[in-house]
């Protein structure tokens, strides 16, 4: 059955808005589950933008569902994911001056350092996640380095379904929606679970959730965002059922 991971970092951005202690992304994190969240993502960033190592520490201690941890694949990160233990790092690229993450990892072209750093969080016990668009190179050189998910970077998906006016059967939608489902064929085909996130929200999600073996999403700003005017329990408990319809007519 498909999963959501609710990505709460845009909390904790409301909260550095102001150098405050409010909101609590840990609130957040319990508030996320009540509404039926599979797991919790937090992007512990080089910089610290939004979550702070004090909120990670925190969620570690609290949150009773699966915790995802996003990380750039630095010693420094590895360090605390190897000694906070989250149920799934995923390894991501990190711009210091992107608003957000802005393509997917090259998994490829640093094959060597992500073998290293995927060993690392396996003889800890963690699960890895590669974030990667949907290449096939990529997703063999995932299976190569060790990586035991894949998630693919729907942002392509979201931003043409977008520009065509959220026309879900215009070809420019259909075709990157093709790319995701071939991406994730091949990625279930080396033995590797197949997951997908960014830039999905309540207008788009439904036919990535209806794609055959997708078993996360990891959303997290449309989520938030809808949260202001709904409350998070029901802005989560909305999501969980657009992706829970999409998945049962897609299979």
């Amino acid at each position: 059955m498909i999963e959501l991971g609710v990505n709460i970092d845009h909390v904790a951005t409301l909260r550095q808005a102001r150098r405050t202690w409010e909101p609590d992304p840990a609130w957040a994190a319990a508030e996320a589950h009540l509404g039926g969240a599979d797991g919790i993502t937090v992007h512990l960033r080089e910089d610290r933008r939004h979550i702070q190592d004090a909120d990670v520490e925190k969620l570690r201690q609290l949150t009773q569902i699966k915790l995802n941890l996003e990380m750039a694949a630095t010693d420094e990160m590895v360090g605390i994911a190897c000694r906070l233990q989250p149920e799934m790092a995923m390894l991501v690229p990190e711009g210091r001056h992107e608003i957000t993450t802005e393509g997917g990892l090259d998994c490829a072209g640093q094959e060597a350092r992500l073998k290293d750093v995927i060993a690392r969080l396996a003889d800890a016990g963690i699960v890895s996640s590669v974030f990667i668009d949907a290449e096939l190179p990529q997703i063999e050189a995932a299976a190569r380095i060790g990586a035991q998910v894949c998630e693919i970077h729907t942002g392509p998906y979201a931003h043409a379904f977008h520009a065509q006016g959220r026309d879900a059967t215009a070809p420019a939608v259909l075709a990157e929606l093709d790319k995701v489902r071939r991406a994730g064929q091949a990625i279930r085909d080396l033995g590797m679970r197949f997951n997908a996130g960014h830039a999905l929200n309540y207008y788009n999600v439904q036919p990535i959730a209806a794609l055959l073996g997708v078993r996360e999403l990891h959303i997290g700003h449309s989520i938030v965002s809808r949260a202001v005017f709904v409350g998070l329990r029901e802005a989560v408990r909305e999501m969980k059922a657009l992706m829970r319809e999409a998945a049962r007519v897609g299979r």
